[in-house]
Formats: C-alpha cells, sequence, structure tokens
C-alpha cells in the first residue's frame, strides 16, 4: 500500500516551467536537455536558469556526456529527478490537490 505524501506547497517548484520541468521529469529515469527545451518551448538559456534553481535546491541531478554523434567538443546534458526532487513534487502536488479541493494547504 502506498502511503500519501504529506502535503507540502513548494516555492521552487511552483513557478510554472519548473512545475512543468518536474512534471515532465516525473515519468522517466532521465531526459536530455534537447528533449526538455523542445518539449516547453523555450530557449537553452530559460531552461538552464530553472533547472540550476531546482539543481542548487537538490530537487534535480544534471549529468554531462559526450555524444559519439558529435564532432565537436558540447556535450549532452541529462536531467533526472532526484530523490528528494521527486518527494518534494509529490508533497507539492498533494497540496495543490487540497487547494484544489479547497483546504488550505500547509
Amino acid at each position: 500500500m502506498t502511503v500519501a505524501p504529506e502535503p507540502s506547497f513548494s516555492e521552487v517548484i511552483h513557478a510554472p516551467l519548473r512545475l512543468r520541468i518536474c512534471g515532465l521529469l516525473r515519468a522517466v529515469d532521465e531526459l536530455d536537455f534537447a528533449v526538455i527545451r523542445d518539449a516547453l518551448a523555450i530557449d537553452d538559456a530559460k531552461l538552464s536558469k530553472h533547472l540550476k534553481i531546482l539543481s542548487d535546491a537538490g530537487f534535480v541531478a544534471l549529468r554531462k556526456e559526450s555524444s559519439p554523434q558529435r564532432v565537436d567538443a558540447r556535450r549532452l546534458t541529462w536531467v533526472a529527478l532526484t530523490a528528494a526532487g521527486s518527494a518534494a513534487l509529490e508533497a507539492h502536488l498533494a497540496a495543490l490537490a487540497d487547494i484544489a479541493n479547497g483546504s488550505p494547504a500547509s
């Protein structure tokens, strides 16, 4: 039996783009930076800014690796929710559900 998370509103996650990033990462192990950027239809700088905020909070992990398809020195960046990020997202979603149901969030 899965225990529902204790609702906890997260100002870090709640920003619309960060919430969407976390939503994309919720169902996968990791995603390529370019996939997230294209799915959200934003530029590299904006995505980098939001990933830095999530990373600084400990909610996402960034992993860089070379790409055999590239001839230049640029590397691929992979993004994954951390265990703390997953827990914070689930708690935030529970808080949003409380708000939507007319109960004050904690």
